[in-house]
């Protein structure tokens, strides 16, 4: 009878394989629709080390990347509307804390 195993991520760092991933969103439109969205060029990292609440995560988005599949819409989330993404090409994400759970 097969049993279940935990299986421990080796330490180091790790990067996000951009090819093999996809960094999207999902918004309500007017309380009806969903609109579904990416960002095609992102970065990304894990670093991890052997006590986990020492681990970091860090990401980078390219703001004009955005893609919703209409471009009248993705020219507005560019816009000083939204993004402003002229101002503030990049988005960044860095962790602050990180704790382990039981499941």
């Amino acid at each position: 009878m097969p049993t279940a195993t935990s299986t421990l991520v080796p330490t180091g760092t790790w990067a996000v394989d951009a090819a093999h991933s996809k960094f999207g969103f999902a918004v309500k439109h007017m309380g009806i629709a969903t609109v579904r969205g990416e960002f095609t060029a992102f970065e990304g990292s894990l670093e991890l080390g052997d006590d986990i609440s020492e681990a970091k995560v860090t990401g980078k988005v390219d703001v004009a990347s955005v893609d919703t599949s209409e471009e009248k819409r993705d020219g507005h989330l560019r816009s000083p509307d939204f993004f402003d993404a002229e101002a503030h090409p990049e988005m960044t994400f860095a962790s602050t804390r990180i704790e382990a759970v039981d499941d």
